[in-house]
């Protein structure tokens, strides 16, 4: 409802079970352009996989599970092409993004994870944030500086302290859930978790089939002010 540019980018392909949103930032900088070049890179590795990407990555534990290994590499190259565009061209220097990738197979989910849009898994009745957030708001919560309800409205909220593009190697976080008929996943930038609490998400998602509850859910954060740019995708498990 304020911005006039739209630095969100999101991605989904049931055929790939690949479902990744970005909140870019850079403003007239290029987070637009951040945003996209993650989503596209991120698909481009996972369906363009080729074995010599393996060696782009170490791990300190040994092998990782496949789906592991494809989404840190997808992250890795994303941030490589954004932060290599931006020393390219002047114009787009300090833009960066989020990312927040899922990618489904059998029986299980893999998450990877940069910045602050966030994962959450709505089970039994009961919702749960799967990411955490790399922002300095969650840095003070962990520490016991301030509360969770005061990051909420915090000055310094959409401080972000890891994101793609921002230096030459990044850091992903990755995780593996199990799945269970009935689960619902969903991805979403901070446009939405700034003005829509996580039991309204809950309940909205609950109530109603996908495309109905993210109508939903970005109008409420809309008619609260919409001061961000609202992006969210939504994932349903089926029996079969």
């Amino acid at each position: 409802m304020v911005r006039a540019r739209n630095e969100d980018s999101y991605f989904r392909d049931d055929g790939l079970r690949l479902y990744v949103v970005a909140d870019g930032m850079g403003g007239h900088r290029g987070g637009d352009v951040a945003s996209r070049l993650a989503v596209e890179e991120i698909e481009n590795v996972i369906r363009g996989w080729k074995p010599e990407y393996l060696n782009e990555i170490t791990s300190v534990n040994g092998p990782r599970p496949e789906e592991e290994t494809r989404l840190v590499v997808a992250l890795k190259r994303a941030n490589a092409r954004i932060w290599n565009e931006a020393e390219a061209n002047p114009e787009h220097r300090g833009m960066g993004t989020t990312s927040t990738a899922a990618m489904f197979s059998d029986g299980e989910v893999t998450i990877a994870h940069v910045g602050d849009s966030r994962a959450y898994l709505i089970r039994d009745g009961n919702i749960r944030q799967i990411t955490e957030d790399h922002s300095w708001v969650n840095e003070q919560v962990k520490a016991g500086f301030i509360t969770s309800e005061e990051a909420r409205t915090h000055r310094l909220k959409n401080l972000i302290t890891r994101s793609l593009g921002h230096e030459p190697h990044i850091k992903v976080d990755v995780l593996r859930l199990g799945l269970e008929e009935g689960d619902r996943f969903v991805l979403c930038s901070d446009g939405l978790t700034n003005l829509v609490l996580d039991d309204e998400i809950k309940d909205i998602t609950l109530a109603g089939e996908p495309d109905k509850a993210l109508k939903t859910i970005v109008d409420m954060a809309n008619e609260r002010g919409g001061n961000d740019n609202i992006t969210a995708v939504m994932v349903m498990v089926l029996a079969g």
